[in-house]
């Protein structure tokens, strides 16, 4: 990117499954959103609705493309979603599918939640291997959308530890702090590129309740919850 020209990335995570907050579903196939989901998928939608998109791109996993073919059912005039490998879920390897509360006992727990830079999952792959494929991918996208348009805004709808890991990466954050961040399904975040530096926009914009400002039960724990969890709703 160079000159005067920026690119402006909005990020929604998918909204709920039923494996959302109680398992770590990761490229498990078949996990569509549920009810819950798809109503939170209209009303994001409704919300991005005004927006033109210059592209909307989409995690290969169902959830993800579910979610972004709301939103793109909401706009007036959208274009077709491309689907980009790169912002797909981490890969979890061995504890694909397994309950959060079960893994929470696992020794790597807490490797995730104090050095996730170091934590590379049995069988499957690294949290700084995610984050190094999405932010390249984000590079990507921007620098072929400005070479087109001066100021492109696009979406792309992924997962919550992905989410995290570009968020942190436009903050000037070590992988390291991620575990500071949210993401809450179907929550929105925006980042603007620009030649010399990013700008945090939004960060995990709910546009709704506050009920998350109020401290109790999970909320009140010091971990972090590796997949994103379910939020607060």
């Amino acid at each position: 990117m160079s000159g005067t020209r920026t690119a402006t990335l909005v990020l929604v995570r998918h909204g709920l499954t039923p494996l959302t907050g109680s398992a770590l579903a990761g490229w498990t196939p078949g996990v569509h959103l549920d009810e819950r989901g798809r109503a939170q998928a209209a009303r994001v939608g409704a919300r991005l609705a005004p927006i033109r998109f210059d592209a909307i791109v989409s995690s290969p996993l169902e959830r993800c493309r579910e979610t972004a073919q709301a939103i793109a059912d909401a706009a007036e005039a959208a274009p077709a979603i491309t689907v980009d490998e790169r912002f797909g879920e981490c890969h979890y390897g061995e504890w694909t599918g397994r309950p959060l509360a079960e893994l929470a006992h696992e020794p790597l727990w807490q490797v995730v939640q104090s050095h996730p830079s170091g934590a590379r999952f049995p069988g499957g792959e690294s949290l700084a291997e995610t984050a190094h494929r999405a932010v390249a991918a984000v590079r990507d996208h921007n620098t072929r959308l400005t070479e087109h348009t001066e100021h492109p805004v696009y979406l792309v709808c992924s997962h919550g530890d992905v989410i995290k890991a570009i968020l942190a990466d436009a903050l000037g954050l070590h992988l390291d702090q991620f575990q500071r961040l949210n993401a809450d399904p179907c929550s929105l975040s925006a980042v603007r590129y620009t030649a010399f530096r990013p700008f945090l926009l939004r960060l995990n914009d709910l546009g709704e309740s506050l009920s998350g400002l109020q401290v109790g039960g999970a909320a009140g724990s010091t971990d972090a919850v590796v997949g994103g969890g379910a939020g607060e709703g």
